[in-house]
């Protein structure tokens, strides 16, 4: 079954709520050893877990802005999920020793370095500004569905980016199979979010 990896994987990672952290993945490609701090499956378990952390920030505000059920419910599996997912990613960088803040720009370790960082606290692509955070935050209904599916859109592509470049590069097997599921999950969203902006009168911001 394509997804069984991924699950198996999944169970076996984190239990970030108990604060726990087990790993007991045998015979998985690379699991024996240890990445370097500057490698691209050390880089992307950083630079994803900072990326999730603002899904989760967007959607717990929308869930507060809201009453639609459709909306209120996509963002609480994204919240639930993308929590899960980064609780894995600081799990492996604990297991592996590894810093969870590095001195480099984020997305060096996909030769992006300096150029992926935006303005007013977009780190990454696809992330939201302190500013689109903070109007989020201001709106309600209709007007607060529609901004936080464009920003969620965007941040959804960058997700996809970013997770596609640990397939390319990263050599930890599991961390390859979560990559591989955040592309097929986030791409599924997108369409789904398309979806939902039609239906309000709206659209992807680009």
């Amino acid at each position: 079954m394509r997804h069984a990896p991924l699950v198996a994987g999944a169970a076996a990672a984190v239990l970030v709520a108990a604060g726990a952290i087990t790993y007991a993945v045998a015979g998985d490609e690379g699991a024996d050893r240890t990445p370097a701090a500057g490698s691209a499956d050390a880089g992307f378990a950083r630079d994803m877990a900072v990326h999730h952390q603002q899904a989760v920030e967007m959607s717990y505000i929308v869930r507060d802005r809201t009453e639609d059920e459709e909306v209120r419910r996509l963002a609480y599996d994204i919240a639930q999920t993308q929590a899960n997912q980064r609780g894995m990613l600081l799990g492996w960088l604990d297991l592996w020793e590894l810093p969870k803040v590095s001195a480099e720009a984020p997305m060096t370790w996909m030769g992006m370095g300096d150029t992926a960082a935006g303005k007013d606290g977009a780190l990454m692509p696809g992330m939201a500004t302190n500013t689109e955070l903070e109007k989020l935050g201001t709106l309600s209904g209709k007007r607060a569905e529609v901004l936080y599916l464009q920003l969620m859109t965007d941040h959804h592509r960058g997700g996809v980016h970013m997770a596609e470049g640990c397939v390319a590069r990263c050599t930890v097997g599991v961390e390859k199979r979560l990559a591989r599921g955040m592309v097929e999950a986030q791409r599924s969203e997108l369409d789904l979010m398309a979806d939902m902006l039609e239906a309000r009168g709206a659209g992807p911001r680009r």
